[in-house]
């Protein structure tokens, strides 16, 4: 079993070229950090099932593409839980006119880079967030 790993909670949804998506994850991490992966779980999901975890866990009462759980108790490893709306990801890919297995690999990535310590609060962090995504959606190999 791989130390990033990934399910499904309320959506029929199977990622394709995941030998090749773990082998990126892992590349944006190494040449980003010096961090050590012990689990990365992705949960693809539905709108309502992290509408849920976004209201229990954040008390946001508003719909979101990703909530990213950094479990872990050293700044040297990765422990982490990454739950994705599919269905957000794919209406915010409509609403972007951008291909949905794109704006899913954008999330994903997304996620990882907050663990690696990139915060998007501000409008300039945003904007090197959204650098550092593009950085590495091109080093995606499928």
């Amino acid at each position: 079993m791989s130390n990033i790993n990934f399910f499904c909670e309320e959506v029929d949804f199977k990622l394709p070229n995941k030998t090749s998506i773990i082998q990126w994850i892992k590349k944006t991490i190494s040449e980003e950090s010096e961090k050590e992966i012990l689990v990365i779980n992705y949960i693809f999901c539905s709108d309502a099932f992290l509408g849920k975890i976004n209201l229990e866990y954040l008390a946001h009462d508003t719909f979101t593409d990703i909530i990213t759980f950094n479990n872990s108790d050293s700044e040297q490893y990765i422990d982490s839980d990454i739950y994705i709306s599919i269905e957000r990801v794919f209406e915010n890919s409509s609403k972007y006119g951008e291909n949905k297995m794109d704006e899913l690999h954008r999330v994903m990535i997304h996620g990882i880079l907050h663990l690696l310590g990139y915060p998007d609060s501000s409008d300039n962090q945003k904007k090197i967030m959204r650098k550092k995504e593009n950085e590495f959606l091109n080093l995606l190999k499928i």
